[in-house]
């Protein structure tokens, strides 16, 4: 476990493996959750890889700056979050932190590499969504990753850009919904409803339909962030993302092979909708829908999903760079 700075904030990491590994792995979790939720599967990774879990701005133990969204007056030590912030925090981590690029942590120059570094980004949910931007970003700075593996990926049903698929009833009150979830008299006490210990098990209860490896660790992994000042202030950030990047988008552009690992049973991310996707866009080189799981497979079925990913990790592909 370790602390980066990144843009003079406190980043949360955890490390495990072989720095001098070419095969560089990086883990993003999702929405409430932290470095921590993959708890089941850096270990496993890290025997055959540099494996590297990082806390998003905003989440776990790393800062949770004040937030500001869009036509708000800024405020010294604010920050606008959403997909660009947090794909570039992890493209600079993956420059800065495995070496990828001339200069490393702090500046200092990388000591050349024997074989290329292999860099493979796997995000579960939001961080689906991140590591495809943080890999557009790479891209656009020179340095192409082997492969993304998004695990149940967000498909942000609520964007605006997809408003015309709701339901008429929601249609009609999104206007004063969005407006209401800018007010922080609004988003304040909704947070402590939804930060409480009993609602966070239910939720669970919906996202690990098999009941597995749900226990009270979980629960404080992802209720102890909650009690952090700011946290608030990331969750109405989060909220407020109407009109940010959609996956699809994304595929669209990139090159980069992807693979798609999916809970067959996810209450919230269709996994019809992954199929479409999968038959949509070139760069998609695989989809696995494991029967029975939830949104969060990786930690419910470690033992089905650690396995899958090392075949993909260790696949043939096209060079990292």
């Amino acid at each position: 476990m370790g602390t980066w700075i990144w843009q003079g904030h406190r980043i949360h990491v955890q490390r495990e493996g072989d720095p001098a590994k070419s095969t560089k792995v990086l883990l993003i979790h999702g929405f409430g959750a932290s470095s921590g939720h993959w708890r089941f599967n850096l270990p496993a990774l890290a025997k055959y890889a540099d494996v590297l879990a990082i806390d998003l701005l905003g989440f776990g133990a790393s800062d949770k700056p004040r937030s500001q969204l869009a036509g708000e007056t800024p405020q010294p030590g604010s920050i606008s979050y959403g997909f660009a912030l947090w794909g570039q925090q992890v493209a600079d981590a993956a420059f800065a932190l495995f070496g990828l690029g001339p200069l490393g942590e702090n500046g200092a120059p990388n000591a050349p590499s024997a074989e290329p570094p292999q860099l493979h980004l796997i995000g579960n949910s939001i961080g689906g969504m991140v590591a495809l931007t943080a890999a557009k970003r790479l891209v656009e700075q020179g340095f192409t990753p082997a492969q993304i593996v998004l695990i149940d990926c967000a498909q942000r049903t609520l964007d605006d850009k997809r408003v015309q698929e709701l339901p008429a009833l929601e249609r009609l009150s999104r206007p004063l919904i969005k407006q209401l979830v800018r007010q922080r008299w609004v988003i304040s006490p909704l947070f402590q409803l939804l930060a409480q210990p009993g609602f966070i098990r239910q939720v669970l209860r919906k996202a690990y339909p098999s009941g597995a490896n749900l226990n009270d660790e979980l629960v404080e992994l992802l209720h102890r962030p909650s009690t952090d000042p700011g946290a608030k202030e990331s969750f109405r950030g989060f909220v407020n993302l109407f009109n940010d990047a959609l996956a699809p988008e994304l595929l669209a552009e990139l090159s980069v092979p992807v693979r798609l690992l999916w809970g067959g049973a996810d209450p919230w991310e269709d996994p019809e909708e992954a199929k479409r996707w999968a038959e949509t866009y070139p760069c998609i080189q695989a989809l696995e829908i494991l029967p029975g799981l939830g949104h969060c497979p990786h930690d419910e079925a470690p033992e089905k999903v650690n396995p899958i990913l090392e075949r993909w990790i260790n696949a043939p592909g096209p060079p990292g760079n």
